[in-house]
């Protein structure tokens, strides 16, 4: 249970660094490093809920 409670907000926090990244872009100036920023975080975040998934698969928590 507690498994998919954090694959649920990792899910979630990618969404919102999403969102924030796209509203970063479309905002910002061409200097600002925040879009840079929000996208290293997706991508953690991405690294992190694929490892997540493939430990829940391989101890047969997830099927």
């Amino acid at each position: 249970m507690m498994l998919k409670l954090l694959i649920a907000l990792t899910f979630i926090a990618m969404l919102a660094s999403l969102a924030a990244g796209a509203g970063f872009l479309l905002k910002d100036a061409s200097s600002s490093r925040r879009t840079l920023t929000s996208l290293k975080l997706r991508i953690t975040l991405a690294v992190v809920l694929m490892l997540l998934l493939i430990y829940g698969f391989s101890q047969g928590q997830l099927s």
